[in-house]
């Protein structure tokens, strides 16, 4: 096989920043403004959540994803709670470093979920921990939308597993990391693909943004309260930037820079990655047919996971492609692997790529799991 030049299908962390991104850091950019927030950007950034997410609604820039997680999860539990019900995929129980844990004082409480999505009727695992002093409290529920296996809660699952926690006297907080790829496949705004949730973790490196992310209290009720707390907590979780308008800058351009039909970039960014993703899957569907691969779940958003013979994902490799092995695959000698597309992922990479498989594939069939007895 002829070696290609890289193939980017690891994450869409790799992904470049959009260029109304960076104009708008250039825009916030030259002479002095105040530090820490009492900016003008920060002003902009203030306005256009609330007009997003609603009058009520409050923002709080942050660094990264994982600062935005601890600092919504300290926000919403009592220091005598300490448990969050989060589903096994979840990104603050695999791949935050045991931040939730040792910054936060958290313990995270796992629910099986192999397509990413819990339900209702799941929380009563840990419910009748309630009230028992010799159990970490579990007060808040972390749901992830997409979820980290690309699959999207529909509107209505969503709302009720929102409205069973809350009916248990649990908070709820949205890991919204790619919540605009949910919304965008979804077909509605930020806020409804919340589902009612109270605070989100609003995502903005993966989908456009050079770095930056922001801690939104959505719920009217808890504002004053949870506003109130958040920016003490934001500066002890290291979090509180002193040049802030320049992660503000980057969020307002995702919730208000529009095309001539009126889309918002984070919207726009969204969509093709999904669609790109919609055409992977299809790409790869001739070598799923021949049993080459395996589709492990739905391409709701933008990512796409199958299983394949391990020669054949060493492979692909080889050419210069890049994507992450999720987990062993079910039979010998295969793996699953996550191919995540981004927002300015092309439609010429999916093909070259689909090209590339095709070409390495081995007459090795991927068996199917073996039915539960």
């Amino acid at each position: 096989m002829t070696p290609t030049s890289a193939i980017h299908f690891a994450s869409d962390n790799y992904a470049s920043v959009h260029p109304e991104v960076l104009a708008a850091i250039a825009a916030a950019d030259g002479g002095h403004e105040p530090a820490y927030g009492s900016d003008a950007a920060t002003a902009e950034f203030d306005a256009a959540v609330r007009a997003t997410f609603g009058e009520h609604a409050v923002g709080f820039p942050v660094f990264n994803g994982t600062g935005a997680n601890v600092v919504s999860l300290t926000a919403l539990s009592p220091r005598w709670g300490g448990g969050v019900v989060a589903s096994e995929h979840a990104h603050i129980h695999n791949d935050e470093g045991g931040a939730p844990e040792k910054v936060a004082g958290l313990k995270v409480l796992a629910l099986d979920s192999p397509d990413g999505r819990l339900t209702p009727a799941q929380l009563d695992r840990y419910a009748g921990d309630l009230g028992d002093e010799h159990r970490a409290q579990p007060l808040v529920l972390s749901l992830t939308q997409s979820t980290e296996v690309g699959t999207v809660y529909a509107l209505e699952e969503l709302r009720a597993l929102v409205d069973a926690a809350h009916a248990r006297g649990m908070g709820v907080h949205v890991d919204g990391a790619r919540i605009a790829n949910a919304a965008a496949a979804l077909g509605v705004g930020l806020l409804e693909a919340c589902g009612g949730a109270d605070v989100l973790s609003l995502g903005g490196t993966k989908n456009g943004a050079m770095l930056g992310e922001a801690v939104v209290v959505l719920n009217p009720e808890l504002s004053p309260s949870v506003g109130h707390d958040l920016p003490y907590l934001r500066k002890q979780a290291m979090q509180l930037g002193s040049k802030m308008r320049y992660v503000s800058a980057q969020l307002t351009a995702l919730l208000t820079s529009t095309d001539e039909a009126g889309d918002p970039l984070w919207l726009r960014n969204a969509r093709h990655s999904n669609a790109m993703a919609t055409l992977l899957r299809a790409e790869l569907e001739p070598l799923a047919r021949d049993g080459l691969l395996r589709f492990t779940q739905p391409t709701e958003a933008n990512a796409v996971f199958v299983e394949m013979p391990r020669t054949l994902a060493d492979d692909i490799r080889a050419t210069g492609t890049r994507f992450y092995d999720w987990k062993p695959g079910t039979t010998p000698g295969t793996v699953e692997v996550r191919l995540m597309c981004s927002w300015d992922t092309a439609a010429s990479d999916v093909a070259l790529l689909a090209e590339v498989a095709r070409a390495a594939a081995h007459p090795v069939a991927v068996e199917a799991p073996a039915e539960d007895a």
